[in-house]
Formats: structure tokens, sequence, C-alpha cells
């Protein structure tokens, strides 16, 4: 299966939630798609539905697929903590993600394809893999080369102060320090991850 690149709107309707950041088109249908729309008398929803549900979120959120997801969740179970919360922060973690928290791309499906371009250097170096996971301490910037690509500047000049404590941003060196694993308190993302673990546990 690959990566879904439809409308991202519906998907945000679907869920009832804005994941891919403010969408007008939510505000104003704030009900779920299809033909009949709020009209459409839905069967109330199975546990299990609920709990693939918020596996389903969680993975158009961060635009990860089936396998790469359940990878991630496997190396979650078998780290110390809580599962659920080892998964949110390994999945913070990743590279793309990273890049797309500091403001340096507008979407993580634009900072997948800056990393996947070697356009982003880890600690000085390229690095062109967007699932990498960024360890504490680690400087995320941009290429040399790439720093006056349109999309890059556009991003950064439109960017919110990231009010994330575990990122620290450095307009003149157009680079990023990863402080630290974020609490799940910390994390912004609206998933209730022990469905996540509920259904992984069947």
């Amino acid at each position: 299966m690959a990566r879904y690149t439809g409308p991202r709107s519906r998907v945000a309707r679907k869920f009832g939630d804005p994941i891919y950041g403010p969408d007008k088109y939510l505000d104003r249908k704030n009900f779920p798609p299809g033909q009949h729309g709020q009209n459409k008398k839905r069967k109330k929803t199975s546990e299990y539905g609920i709990q693939l549900r918020e596996k389903q979120k969680a993975k158009y959120t961060y635009g990860i697929l089936e396998r790469q997801f359940r990878n991630t969740f496997e190396k979650a179970s078998r780290s110390k903590g809580v599962t659920g919360e080892v998964l949110l922060q390994m999945l913070e973690s990743r590279l793309d993600n990273v890049v797309y928290r500091l403001g340096i791309a507008p979407t993580r499906a634009s900072a997948r394809q800056l990393v996947s371009h070697r356009h982003i250097t880890v600690n000085g170096a390229v690095v062109n893999v967007p699932s990498s996971q960024v360890k504490p301490g680690d400087i995320i910037g941009v290429r040399e080369k790439s720093k006056s690509l349109e999309t890059i500047v556009d991003s950064l000049t439109t960017r919110k102060t990231s009010k994330l404590s575990w990122l620290e941003w450095d307009d003149t060196q157009m680079a990023g320090k990863f402080m630290s694993i974020p609490e799940r308190a910390d994390i912004p993302e609206d998933i209730k991850e022990q469905l996540i673990v509920e259904l992984y546990s069947k």
C-alpha cells in the first residue's frame, strides 16, 4: 500500500480532529465525510472499532504506514516504561517529525521530503532517512546549500514561535537542538495511546 496522498481535509473530518493543522473545511463541516453527510445514521462503534480508529489516527498524524507503525510499537513494547507513552515518544523523535516541530517545514509530509532530498543535517552530517531517531543533544540543521530554499525560508518566516520544552531553535544558525525526550504531557497530539496498546495486545 502506498502512502496516503488524498484530500487531507477528508481524513481530518473522518476523525473529527485537525490532525494536519488548522483546517477551514473541518470548521465548516465538522461531521464525517460521505454521500449522506451528517444525516446518515451510524451504528454504534464497537470497542475494536474505537481502538482501530485511534491507531489509524496516529498513523495518519505521523504519516506512517502499517508495517513501520507496528515495528515502532514492538520496539516500544520491549523498552522500559509505559508502552503507549514510549510509542508516542519514539514517533516524536523521528527526524521528519522534529524537522516539522522546529518549523523548518510546514507539514510532516514536506519535512519528510526535505529529509529525503538531503536538505537536512544532524550534527553537521547530511541524513536522508526520515525515520531516523533523534537523540537528546543532537543538532538538527539546514544544509548550507539549502538555506535559501524557498520552502524552508517561507516556513521559518511564517512559523509560530515554538513552545515545546524539548526543542530549542537558533535563527542565526538555522538549526535546532533536541534537548530531551518529551514527556507525554508535553506532546500536543490528541491521541489515546492506551487504546492502541489494547488493540495490539489482542
